[in-house]
C-alpha cells in the first residue's frame, strides 16, 4: 500500500510540477533564510556557554545616578569574599586600554586585547593555558600567555610550549620579558584576547577612588541573588564611607551595586547597549515570520489545487479507504515536498553563508555539530509538514463521494475564505517589511547627512604607546616637542593628544558647581584638540599656549554641561573635580561624539587632571591633497618624532572609525531589505499560482463575456479586482502594526527623523502595482484565448 501512494504521490507532483516548483522553490528560500537566523541566534546565545560555572558566574556592577558600570575599585573584592559566605570565589580582570608591541627579532605583534586576571578570575572564566593553569609565585610575578595565533606570529617554526624571551614596545625600549606559553582564544566568548597576564593579586594599593576593575564573582548553588544583591549594595555603602570621610551620607545612598549573571553578558548588559539583543530578537522574528509565508504558500496553494483531486478522493473512498489512510497519503506528498525543500534550503544557505558571515561578523558554518543543526532540521521538517500539510490533507481527505462522483463538487465557502485571508496574511507582513526598510532606510540618511557638530574627514587617528601628560604624570612624557615636529612636516595642519577619541566612552568623575555636584564625563587633551576636530565654539576660548593657567586650571565646557549645573553666564565660573578647582574658560557647542543613540553627555574638558587616564590618543589633520605624502613622511620619520613609541608607525582614519557606530544599524537594513525582498518574492510566488487557479475556474465565464462583447481590459479589470481589495485591506491592516514597531524603533534614538508618511504610500503603491501586473501575465493567456475552444464541449 505505501508503494502505491508513494507511486501516486510522485504521479500527482510530477503531474503538477509548475505549482509543486512554487511550492518547493518558495519554501526553500524561506527555509535557508531561516536555517541562517537560526545559526545566528544559536551562536549568539551560546556565549561562554562551555564554562562549566556558567550558570553561577556573576558581574558586580555599580549604578550611580547617572550611569551604570561595570568598572569599580579592587579593595571591593576583598570585601566581599571576607562578608558572604554564598560567594565561592572572587576574582578581578582589567583589560588592556592602548595596544602593546611584542617583539622576536624581527617580529613584531601588536596586541589590542592583553586581559590582566588574578589567578582566581583565571579560574571562574575557565582561562586554560596550554599545559593547564598554573598558580604564579608570590605576588610580583606575572605570568603571561599569548593565543595561538598570537604566538605563531612571534614564533612561527615553534613547536613546542616551552617559555620565550621577547622585547616589549619599541626596540630601544630595553624592555624584555617572558612568555610562559600559548592560550586557546574562544572567539565564543565575552572575554575576547590576545594574551593573559595572570597574577596572584591585582590592585595591590589600590583605594576606592580608583575604579577600574571588574570584580568577577562565583556563587554557590541555589544562592538567592536577589537578596545577595542588596547585602552588596549595603557593604559598597559602608566601604565608601569609611574610605571617603568627606562624602555625605545621602551622596552615598544614591549609588548602589547590582549582579548581572554571565549569560547576559553578551546581549543585555545592564550597564551596556542592548543593541545587539533588539537586532537578534528582529532577525528571529524575520525569520519566523518568513517560514510562516511559506508554509501559508504551500497550505493555500494545496487547497486551491483541491478540485484537480476531488474524484481521486471519490473513488478512493468507494473502494474503501478510510481518511486516516488518505490523510496520511496527502501528508507524504507534502512531507516529499519538504524533504527536497530541506536539501536546496540548505545548498541556497551554503551559497549566501559568505555573506552573511561579512554582514555580522561572525565565522559561522553548516556543517559544525556545535550549530545543532543536525537535531534542529529533522524537527523542523516534522513542524511545517505538519504546518503547511495538515490543514490541506484534512481537506482533501474530508470531501463525499457522493458528490464530487457526481460532479456536483465545489470547495467549501471556509475554504475560500481561508484562501484569501492568508493571502492578505502574506501581504500584510511584506507591507510591514516594506515601510520598516524605508523607515530604517531614513533613519541611517539622516544620520549620515547630519551635522555632527565636529569634522572627523582629514583627521587621522596615530596609534601610540607613549604615555602624554601635562604636567608630566610618573612615566610620562610631554607631548609638545612631538606635536613640533609633527607640524614641521608639508601637509600637516594641526596635531593634538587626548585620553579618548569620538566615537569611543569618554572617562566619568564627580565634579561640583553653582551648589550642584553631578557625574559627568571628561576629557584630558592638549592643545589644538578643539581645532584639529573643527569644534565650534559658542562662548570664550579654547586652550591657548599664551595662557600658563590653561594647564593648571583651565577647564572648557559643553553647552549640555553648563546647563546640567545651571550656568547663565559659565565663562569665568569654577567647576571642582579631582582635587583641582577649575576655571571655565570657554564652552563647546554640543556635538555628537558617540553617535546618534546616546544623548549629548555633560562634558568637561582639561588639560591637568591628576586622576584622568594618560593621553595616548594621537590625532593629526592633514591637508586633503597632500595626505598620502604626509603619512609617508610620518612613517618615515616617527623613530626620530616619537622615540619612546619606537619604529612602529600605525594609523587609522578617523572618519572610519566613528563611522562604526553606524554599523549595527546598517546590519539592520540589509537584514530588513533582503526581509522586504524574500517576503514579496515568495508571496508572488503565490499570487502568480493563485492567480492561475482563479483565471482557469474562470475561463468559461471569461468566454462567455467576451461572445457578450467584453473587451479584454474590462475582463483584466474583472479578475484584477479581487486580488487588489485583498492586497488593499492587508495594506489597511499593516499599516497600524508596522507604525507602532518602526516608531518603537525610531524612539531608540537620541536623535532621529520624525516618523515618515512616505514609507506608508510606498508600500500600498508597491504591493497593488506588483499584485496588477503579476495577476495580469497571468491572466493574459486566459484572455487572449478563443472562447469557443472554451465552449465547444458545451
Amino acid at each position: 500500500m505505501f508503494k502505491l501512494n508513494l507511486k501516486i504521490a510522485l504521479r500527482n507532483l510530477w503531474k503538477n510540477r509548475g505549482i509543486t516548483s512554487i511550492n518547493v522553490g518558495g519554501l526553500a528560500i524561506a527555509l535557508a533564510a531561516f536555517i541562517l537566523v537560526m545559526m545566528y541566534a544559536t551562536y549568539e546565545t551560546t556565549f561562554d556557554k562551555e564554562n562549566p560555572n556558567y550558570d553561577n558566574i556573576y558581574v558586580v556592577g555599580i549604578t550611580y545616578p547617572e550611569f551604570k558600570t561595570y568598572y569599580t575599585a579592587a579593595p571591593f573584592a576583598k570585601a566581599i569574599k571576607q562578608n558572604f559566605l554564598e560567594v565561592e570565589s572572587v576574582g578581578l580582570i582589567k583589560e588592556s586600554s592602548f595596544e602593546l608591541t611584542i617583539k622576536n627579532g624581527k617580529k613584531t605583534l601588536f596586541t589590542g586585547k592583553i586581559l590582566a586576571a588574578d589567578y582566581n578570575a583565571a579560574k571562574i572564566l575557565n582561562i586554560q593555558p596550554k599545559g593547564g593553569l598554573v598558580q604564579p609565585s608570590g605576588d610580583v610575578e606575572r605570568l603571561t600567555y599569548l593565543s595561538d595565533k598570537s604566538m605563531k606570529t612571534l614564533f612561527p617554526s615553534k613547536k613546542d610550549n616551552k617559555p620565550e624571551m621577547v622585547g616589549f614596545g619599541a626596540s630601544n625600549s630595553g624592555i624584555t620579558g617572558t612568555i610562559a606559553g600559548s592560550i586557546k582564544n574562544n572567539l565564543h566568548s565575552n572575554f575576547v584576547f590576545d594574551g593573559v597576564s595572570i597574577g596572584n593579586e591585582l590592585g595591590n594599593g589600590d583605594n576606592y577612588d580608583m575604579n577600574n576593575y571588574t570584580i568577577c564573582l562565583q556563587l554557590k548553588s541555589g544562592t538567592d541573588v536577589i537578596n545577595l544583591e542588596q547585602k552588596i549594595t549595603d557593604l559598597y555603602q559602608a566601604e565608601l564611607l569609611k574610605s571617603k570621610k568627606g562624602k555625605r551620607n545621602d551622596e552615598i545612598k544614591g549609588i548602589s551595586a547590582f549582579l548581572d549573571p554571565l549569560s547576559n553578558l553578551h546581549l543585555r548588559p545592564k550597564a551596556g547597549n542592548d543593541t545587539p539583543y533588539k537586532i537578534l530578537i528582529a532577525l528571529s522574528v524575520l525569520g519566523i515570520l518568513i517560514l510562516v509565508i511559506a508554509c501559508i504558500n504551500f497550505t493555500n496553494l494545496s487547497i486551491a489545487q483541491a478540485t484537480k483531486r476531488a474524484k481521486e478522493v471519490g473513488i478512493k473512498k468507494v473502494m474503501g479507504a478510510f481518511r486516516l489512510q488518505l490523510t496520511t497519503q496527502f501528508l507524504v506528498e507534502i512531507f516529499m515536498q519538504c524533504f527536497v525543500a530541506i536539501i536546496l534550503a540548505l545548498i541556497l544557505a551554503e551559497l549566501i553563508l559568505p555573506s552573511f558571515n561579512n554582514l555580522f561578523q561572525v565565522q559561522l558554518t553548516i556543517w559544525d555539530l556545535e550549530n545543532k543543526l543536525f537535531w534542529q532540521l529533522p524537527l523542523i521538517l516534522l513542524v511545517i509538514t505538519i504546518i503547511a500539510g495538515i490543514y490541506p490533507a484534512l481537506v482533501l481527505s474530508g470531501f463525499k463521494p457522493a458528490l464530487v462522483l457526481k460532479g456536483n463538487f465545489s470547495t467549501s465557502k471556509q475554504s475560500y475564505w481561508l484562501r484569501n485571508g492568508l493571502l492578505v496574511f502574506q501581504f500584510s507582513i511584506a507591507v510591514v517589511f516594506i515601510i520598516s526598510l524605508f523607515t530604517i532606510n531614513s533613519q541611517l540618511k539622516y544620520m549620515q547627512s547630519q551635522d555632527v557638530g565636529f569634522k572627523t574627514n582629514q583627521v587621522v587617528y596615530i596609534k601610540n604607546l607613549t604615555l602624554f601628560n601635562k604636567p608630566a604624570k610618573m612615566g610620562s612624557v610631554n607631548f609638545e616637542p612631538v606635536r613640533e615636529k609633527m607640524l614641521k612636516i608639508p601637509g600637516i595642519q594641526s596635531a593634538t593628544v587626548a585620553t579618548y577619541i569620538p566615537g569611543g566612552t569618554n572617562g566619568i568623575n564627580s565634579y561640583s558647581a553653582n551648589g550642584v555636584k553631578a557625574n559627568i564625563d571628561f576629557v584630558n587633551v592638549e592643545f589644538d584638540y578643539f581645532e584639529t576636530l573643527n569644534i565650534k565654539l559658542k562662548e570664550g576660548r579654547f586652550f591657548s599656549n599664551t595662557f600658563k593657567t590653561d594647564t593648571v586650571n583651565s577647564a572648557v565646557v559643553n553647552e549640555t554641561a553648563a546647563a546640567k549645573y545651571g550656568m547663565k553666564n559659565p565663562i569665568g565660573q569654577t567647576i571642582t573635580g579631582s582635587g583641582i578647582e577649575y576655571k571655565i574658560v570657554g564652552v563647546i557647542k554640543d556635538f555628537k561624539s558617540q553617535g546618534f543613540e546616546i544623548a549629548v553627555q555633560p562634558t568637561i574638558y582639561t588639560i591637568n587632571d591628576p586622576h584622568g587616564d594618560y593621553k595616548t590618543q594621537i590625532m593629526v589633520k592633514i591637508e586633503e591633497n597632500r595626505m598620502a605624502e604626509a603619512l609617508a613622511a610620518l612613517k618615515s620619520q616617527w623613530l626620530q618624532i616619537n622615540p619612546k613609541d619606537g619604529e612602529d608607525f600605525r594609523y587609522e582614519f578617523l572618519d572610519e572609525l566613528y563611522g562604526k557606530l553606524f554599523k549595527k544599524q546598517e546590519q539592520l537594513q540589509s537584514v530588513f531589505f533582503a526581509a522586504a525582498i524574500l517576503t514579496i518574492f515568495i508571496a508572488i510566488l503565490g499570487l502568480f499560482a493563485f492567480a492561475k487557479y482563479i483565471t482557469n475556474g474562470r475561463i468559461k465565464e471569461i468566454a462567455v463575456r467576451k461572445i457578450l462583447g467584453a473587451n479584454d481590459l474590462q475582463i483584466f479589470k474583472l479578475i484584477n479586482k479581487t486580488f487588489f481589495v485583498m492586497v488593499l485591506v492587508a495594506n489597511l491592516i499593516s499599516w497600524p502594526l508596522a507604525y507602532i514597531l518602526t516608531k518603537k524603533w525610531l524612539e531608540t534614538f537620541a536623535y532621529r527623523v520624525d516618523m515618515p508618511i512616505l514609507p506608508f504610500t510606498l508600500s500600498a503603491l508597491i504591493t497593488i502595482l506588483l499584485t496588477i501586473v503579476t495577476v495580469t501575465i497571468q491572466a493574459r493567456k486566459a484572455v487572449k484565448a478563443n472562447p469557443v475552444d472554451a465552449l465547444k464541449y458545451e
